[in-house]
């Protein structure tokens, strides 16, 4: 008799424990995941493989597709969504992508500025105490050759404002977390 219930306990265990496992592994809002992508031209690879926080909304912000929801799904459903929307939006066609979830179930928010437009490696840049307006572009590989570095866009609490970080008053503003910096592409004059 104690044979059969140490068996039925040990079944309603393992079955307990496949039921909860998935729900465990899924992405959290507040984490980050890890995307590594093959099968993109290496040019671009740098841009696109990277640490993405997951926002409040429960999504992760890509390059050339944008937002997607994270949030609730596993790595490898992520993975797939991710693939299809580069496949479907025919950016690129031969891929393979890895989603490997960093901080599962820690709680640690990972802080972040977002930059975008004309630099070398657009998408997050870690968040630090004293991060100013001219080192979190420079941690995305500085503006490209079509970028404009004289008007810069600092997105913060609904507010746009524009600074010529060439100047090096500019240089020293000190950015908060989940900020947005777009660098510009560069006038008919260069500015």
């Amino acid at each position: 008799m104690k044979c059969f219930t140490l068996k039925s306990l040990a079944t309603c265990l393992t079955a307990l424990i496949i039921l909860v496992c998935p729900v465990l592994s899924q992405i959290e809002v507040g984490t980050a995941v890890q995307i590594t992508i093959q099968g993109v031209p290496s040019e671009e690879k740098a841009r696109i493989d990277g640490l993405y926080p997951v926002s409040e909304g429960g999504d992760v912000n890509l390059p050339f597709i944008g937002r997607m929801r994270a949030a609730g799904l596993r790595p490898e459903g992520l993975a797939s969504s991710i693939q299809s929307a580069y496949k479907s939006s025919e950016i690129y066609t031969d891929l393979t992508v890895q989603v490997i979830w960093t901080t599962q179930g820690s709680g640690v928010k990972i802080e972040v500025v977002h930059v975008g437009g004309e630099v070398r490696k657009t998408g997050p840049v870690t968040f630090q105490r004293n991060l100013t307006i001219w080192q979190a572009v420079q941690a995305a590989g500085g503006a490209n050759e079509f970028g404009s570095l004289k008007r810069v866009k600092l997105y913060r609490a609904g507010k746009t404002t524009t600074y010529d970080i060439e100047n090096p008053q500019f240089k020293q503003i000190p950015l908060q977390p989940d900020d947005t910096l777009e660098i510009p592409k560069k006038n008919l004059f260069g500015g």
